[in-house]
């Protein structure tokens, strides 16, 4: 690969921003790169929020390293693109010139319908009454934090992965938490309602009161203007749940404002091309924010895919780096990972949210979902479960190929079952040693 002494600035420095700066590093191309990020913390694991408001360990720890040779503007909002001029325009007044411009805003936490909330939390939302917090960025976590102390009562509205999380560290904190959910069971985007019926087992364990079926409609608040408190929310059936704290935990939405007021075609995330260029081939846009061949992805690992690729094509432009493609993602193709464990203290390293590897025994539950996981008509399905020791394995078939499936509690196959999937291909001898075996070890 050749370095290259042109200006590249990098808009965002979450997951794939850090990620894009690491590689560029790693090839020799750090030099003239500039990240500019709003968070006015070092960049750190978004994935490992959850134990830092549980309290498992300190913000530091979940830090992310950072190469040396970029420049960091921390603190800082890029408010206009300057096109013509080719410069970022800061909140601070600074223009920061660019060659090369890559866009990494990622998304904000979408605030649901309620009396009370509207719109996206985010830089210009209105104020939220005091009590109200989504649960998305380090200053989320460091807010909610002091409030969650035992009895504190708290409803968490949305169970999908982001409510899960925040319901788990609350409960940890000895806070009384309601998790309302207005679907039928919990992340029913990753699990089928037996695995579901499993994770609601194991936070209704911790104290969690999960109410499914539950559709939140307003917040009982007290006060007005500047001074609004809230009380506690209000559900379809008129009836009500006093709260001190409410964590609104319904999705996400990619952050396209800077894309948009400059031009740049904008649908649901900002428009790329397989080299993951918007229509200003100067402007490039990865991650949460990039929307390519009609899908913006919102997980880690295709943003990981689109930071790696890009750092290729901008390391060495005229060479075989520059020649690379997005990968394309068929349907659900992204595995979902997660490990909820317990109370941890000490700054040692973090533990990789990836890892099957959990601490204190009978507090821990890991989950891994992939494909999917509902099987159609034609499809075949396998399963294995234990209730009793909350273990749950499934797999989804189709023409003698995976498809899909969901482990929860020991996740020792989840190699094997992932090269599968990714591979497309039939699996090796029976399907039923999917989900028998280790990973080829027993």
């Amino acid at each position: 690969m050749t370095s290259t002494t042109s200006r590249t600035v990098v808009v965002g420095g979450g997951t794939a921003g850090v990620r894009l700066v690491d590689r560029l590093a790693a090839l020799g191309a750090a030099d003239g790169v500039t990240v500019i990020g709003e968070e006015p913390h070092p960049p750190y694991n978004r994935l490992l929020l959850d134990g830092v408001l549980a309290g498992r360990y300190p913000p530091e720890v979940v830090e992310l390293p950072r190469p040396d040779g970029p420049a960091y503007l921390s603190g800082v909002r890029a408010v206009r693109i300057d096109r013509d001029d080719a410069a970022v325009v800061c909140d601070n007044g600074d223009r920061v010139p660019y060659d090369t411009l890559v866009l990494a805003t990622g998304s904000s936490a979408v605030l649901p319908p309620l009396r009370g909330l509207s719109g996206t939390a985010g830089p210009g939302s209105p104020r939220l009454p005091e009590g109200v917090r989504t649960f998305r960025t380090m200053d989320d976590c460091l807010a909610l934090a002091p409030r969650a102390r035992p009895g504190v009562r708290a409803v968490v509205v949305g169970g999908g992965l982001l409510g899960v999380c925040a319901a788990r560290a609350l409960a940890s904190r000895g806070v009384r938490v309601v998790l309302a959910h207005r679907g039928g069971h919990l992340m029913d985007r990753h699990l089928d309602p037996r695995a579901a019926a499993l994770l609601r087992a194991h936070l209704e364990s911790l104290g969690v009161e999960v109410r499914t079926g539950c559709r939140v409609r307003g917040l009982l608040v007290r006060g007005s203007g500047e001074g609004r408190a809230v009380e506690g929310v209000e559900t379809a059936d008129g009836s009500r749940t006093e709260a001190d704290l409410v964590v609104p935990a319904c999705g996400v939405r990619p952050r396209t404002g800077l894309a948009a007021a400059a031009g740049l075609t904008v649908r649901r995330g900002i428009v790329v091309d397989d080299g993951l260029r918007t229509d200003d081939p100067r402007i490039h846009a990865i991650g949460d924010c990039a929307e390519h061949r009609g899908t913006v992805h919102g997980l880690a690992g295709p943003a990981h895919d689109q930071a790696d690729l890009l750092a290729r094509r901008l390391a060495d432009p005229g060479g075989a780096g520059g020649t690379g493609r997005v990968p394309l993602y068929r349907g659900s193709r992204v595995l979902t990972r997660l490990t909820l464990t317990g109370p941890r203290t000490g700054t040692g390293p973090a533990p990789n949210p990836f890892s099957a590897a959990g601490e204190g025994a009978g507090d821990v539950f890991d989950l891994a979902a992939f494909g999917e996981v509902a099987a159609g008509p034609e499809d075949h399905e396998l399963l294995l479960s234990d209730a009793t020791r909350g273990s749950y394995r499934k797999v989804v078939l189709r023409d003698g190929r995976l498809v899909g499936g969901i482990l929860l509690g020991d996740l020792a196959a989840v190699g094997t079952l992932a090269r599968a999937w990714e591979g497309g291909e039939p699996p090796p001898g029976h399907p039923i040693h999917l989900l028998t075996t280790d990973g080829g070890h027993r």
